[in-house]
């Protein structure tokens, strides 16, 4: 019995340990340093660090109207965000789960967006708007390519969101696609014998049946949406005036340009309980509302 408990604690060690060790060096301790700094006014570089408590969050709430317009303006970008991926997203899914001859080519086409780095995706969009969208204004003299794509703050917001929901539809196309094969034929086919429509059956039928990974899908793109940094960063640098940028990109701003890492974490913080906090009621929210198939 010994020799068979030590057998069991060995193969966790083996397996689990370095997977539990890299987490806690990678993530634990990182976080917990961070809400020590966010306490105090250190600049990053310098070896002192003078504790100062609330001070960095006082500075936050009373002085500081750029992480708000920040903020506001990564809560609009999330609830559109995460909107439009996905109904993108669960629109394609629901078409290539069709009998479709091309639908193996065209999920690769879908996806394969997700699978190129932010940054580079925000250069090549960069390219399309400042470049190819003036040249395509210029042959069809239609306005809409005409217009200042990333030099306003209107057209900047949601040159963003299309560039995000571009990128992450695919991703979340994939799960609901899972989840849109495992609902039963048979359900389907007798719906359609007692005389519902395409839309009834959807609403009625398939849409209770996927709440599991609509519940996950909702999650990853509020995290993404909330946490959107390199397409911020290489699209509009937050510009113009700050007008387009995000909660991520103000605080990269504040610890990493200004030298100020105490304040730069304790805004990390903040938002990290707000992000916390959001997520935790949607998950909640759509749990609820799953059924059994």
């Amino acid at each position: 019995m010994g020799a068979r408990k030590a057998s069991s604690w060995l193969q966790q060690l083996v397996f689990v340990g370095p997977v539990a060790l890299f987490f806690f060096v990678i993530m634990i301790i990182p976080f917990v340093l961070g809400m020590y700094y966010s306490f105090t006014d250190w600049n990053g570089v310098s070896g002192s660090v003078k504790w100062v408590g609330f001070d960095n969050f006082k500075q936050i709430f009373a002085n500081d109207p750029d992480f708000w317009a920040s903020f506001w303006f990564t809560v609009r970008f999330t609830v559109v965000g995460v909107l439009l991926t996905n109904l993108v997203g669960f629109f394609i899914a629901y078409m290539l789960t069709q009998k479709l001859k091309t639908r193996n080519v065209l999920r690769t086409v879908f996806f394969m967006p997700n699978v190129i780095g932010g940054l580079l995706l925000g250069f090549i969009w960069q390219f399309i708007f400042v470049k190819g969208f003036a040249t395509m204004g210029e042959v069809t003299g239609w306005s809409f390519f005409e217009l200042p794509w990333l030099g306003d703050a209107t057209t900047g917001f949601w040159g963003i969101v299309i560039v995000f929901v571009w990128q992450t539809a695919g991703y979340l196309m994939v799960v609901y696609i899972s989840s849109l094969t495992n609902v039963s034929r048979e359900v389907i086919e007798a719906a359609e014998i007692d005389g519902a429509n395409q839309f009834q059956i959807l609403k009625s039928i398939i849409l209770p049946l996927v709440m599991p990974a609509v519940t996950v899908c909702l999650f990853l793109a509020i995290s993404w949406a909330f946490k959107m940094f390199d397409l911020n960063l290489s699209l509009t640098k937050g510009g113009p005036f700050k007008s387009t940028e995000s909660v991520a990109l103000n605080i990269y701003n504040e610890a990493f340009l200004n030298n100020r890492y105490g304040l730069g974490t304790a805004k990390s913080l903040l938002f990290f309980l707000v992000v916390a906090a959001v997520t935790l009621i949607q998950v909640r929210l759509t749990k609820s509302k799953e059924v059994e198939a």
